[in-house]
């Protein structure tokens, strides 16, 4: 019994180190979402651009959709934006995907500006200020991305920008699927 306990130190050092080298393989922003398989959580928001105009849950569906989060103090949406106009520009996409925002805790007229600036890549943003949809999606932050189906069901979530070689790793694949479901029927 006394050799057990004077090994039971050296045991616990072994477990979390098997521990932390499960955690170093992981990839961060491949985030694990408990709405990845469900539908689209209810909302009732004004767009960015006009506070008269209302969106919900029902003008997500019909379309595959690429749900940006971002905002103007988000120095990696910044980053990211370009590319967003290159895929909201893409002939072969334009058809079939839809590419809306979610402006996360920002001021209205600050990422009214920033979306003149910069262009606007999308075909509406939500103005989420108290990022009440933020929560219900389970936001850490922006940039955040969550690609939702033409039935209106949550297939990815992706936290961190998007370029050219994560569009091709992580996207482009789930979108050529989902393509091929949509025109399937």
């Amino acid at each position: 019994m006394n050799k057990i306990i004077r090994f039971l130190p050296l045991i616990l050092v072994i477990a979390l180190g098997v521990v932390l080298y499960r955690g170093l393989s992981l990839n961060p922003q491949d985030m694990p979402s408990a709405l990845v398989g469900k539908t689209m959580p209810e909302f009732s928001l004004v767009t960015l651009k006009d506070d008269n105009k209302t969106v919900t849950k029902a003008d997500l569906v019909g379309d595959i959709v690429l749900l940006n989060v971002w905002a103007t103090w988000c120095p990696t949406c910044k980053y990211e934006h370009p590319y967003l106009l290159e895929l909201a520009n893409d002939p072969q996409l334009k058809p079939y995907v839809k590419l809306y925002g979610i402006n996360y805790k920002d001021e209205r007229l600050a990422a009214q500006q920033w979306l003149t600036h910069y262009e606007d890549p999308y075909h509406f943003s939500i103005f989420d200020e108290e990022g009440t949809l933020g929560l219900d999606l389970g936001v850490f932050g922006a940039p955040e991305t969550f690609v939702i189906d033409h039935h209106g069901v949550i297939r990815k979530r992706f936290a961190g920008a998007i370029d050219t070689r994560v569009w091709r790793k992580e996207f482009a694949p789930l979108i050529k699927q989902l393509i091929s479901e949509k025109t399937a029927g």
